[in-house]
């Protein structure tokens, strides 16, 4: 869990090096904004530094507050929202987010992002 929110605290600060720490070289991204923010599935470091600068690009503020950590063995479930305020738009975000991730030898490999805290507790197989 500490992992969990290391990397967190990296992603929200867009510390790439600080990041890549805490996860694996062949890391696995998928964010919920499929259009806003890079979308798809994202590798490796080069995947992270796109998607850092899609967010820089596109957003004023952004950032990920966990508020719920669930350690599920090999796998941790963040519960919280996703703030943020479009750059070109300057429309204020606050929604429900999610992010599930999934540990290989105590680091990150793997990790997805909802935008329904209902969604991401059925993907780890749990309920409300």
């Amino acid at each position: 869990m500490e992992i969990t929110e290391r990397a967190n605290d990296a992603f929200n600060r867009r510390d790439v090096d600080a990041f890549m720490e805490c996860v694996t070289s062949d890391i696995e991204f998928t964010a919920a904004m499929s259009g806003a923010v890079a979308g798809g599935s994202l590798r490796g470091r080069e995947g992270i530094e796109a998607l850092f600068a899609d967010i820089r690009d596109t957003w004023e503020e952004h950032r990920m507050v966990i508020e719920e950590i669930r350690d599920l063995g090999e796998r941790v479930l963040g519960l919280g929202r996703l703030e943020g305020r479009g750059k070109s738009s300057g429309v204020s975000v606050d929604v429900p987010f999610a992010i599930m991730s999934d540990f290989r030898d105590g680091k990150m490999w793997r990790s997805r992002t909802y935008l329904d805290h209902g969604e991401a507790l059925l993907a780890a197989g749990l309920s409300e």
